[in-house]
């Protein structure tokens, strides 16, 4: 596959001069990750940018979906640790520590039940939603590299059935391959390692819905003991 170096460097240049002074130096003249990233994208095609836009939405939910579980602190807590909180709500910290101690303090069990309801709904809902997006983008990328490929090989057809068989139409039909195969790749590429982080998250959010069901279960309990040594 033959890369357009010199077509990406005029991207890199038509870039550098919409950018402040200081920062077209570096942009005229990038590292060569970066620069080898938009020669491939180049000889992708249009597909790529859209297989790029793809991956960056489904990482940034990914991303936000993992964050937002650290902070909110939704993990598994020990049964002898979720009877404390039970019996003591006043030492809770946290978001889900307070759900729990919230939880116990209801006046029957239905009411406990409620409280969790009112936390999935305003909590893992959304995160649901998001990795659904997740999903969609994972199943988006191939069929994007698909769509790259489709319009590779009409190039090469349209460079054969056109071109005189000199260089310059061997060079149109190189292009044409190096585009097919590149997006297949790219899409590839894009949903392998999507594919495992929507995987784990899933099974992350899974878990701690289990937590739940099961903290919900002992606050129920908790209640209804308190009710019958009235």
């Amino acid at each position: 596959m033959t890369m357009d170096g010199p077509k990406a460097q005029d991207h890199f240049e038509t870039l550098a001069g919409h950018l402040p002074e200081s920062l077209q130096p570096w942009v005229a003249n990038p590292p060569p990750i970066v620069e080898r990233a938009l020669e491939i994208t180049v000889a992708g095609g249009n597909a790529m940018w859209a297989i790029w836009f793809v991956a960056f939405v489904m990482w940034a939910l990914c991303f936000n979906v993992w964050i937002s579980m650290v902070l909110a602190g939704m993990r598994r807590r020990s049964k002898a640790r979720m009877r404390r909180l039970i019996s003591d709500p006043t030492s809770a910290r946290g978001t889900v520590a307070t759900l729990i101690g919230d939880a116990s303090r209801a006046g029957d069990p239905d009411g406990a039940s409620l409280t969790f309801d009112e936390y999935r709904a305003f909590e893992l809902e959304a995160l649901d939603g998001q990795l659904r997006l997740v999903k969609v983008c994972i199943g988006a990328a191939p069929l994007l590299g698909l769509f790259g490929t489709v319009t590779g090989m009409l190039a090469t057809f349209a460079a054969l059935a056109e071109g005189t068989r000199g260089e310059q139409t061997m060079g149109a039909i190189a292009a044409g391959i190096s585009e097919a195969l590149i997006t297949t790749e790219a899409g590839l590429v894009v949903a392998l390692p999507g594919l495992f982080g929507h995987y784990f998250l899933s099974r992350k959010l899974a878990g701690f819905r289990d937590f739940l069901s099961t903290a919900e279960g002992m606050c129920r309990m908790a209640i209804r003991q308190r009710h019958a040594f009235r």
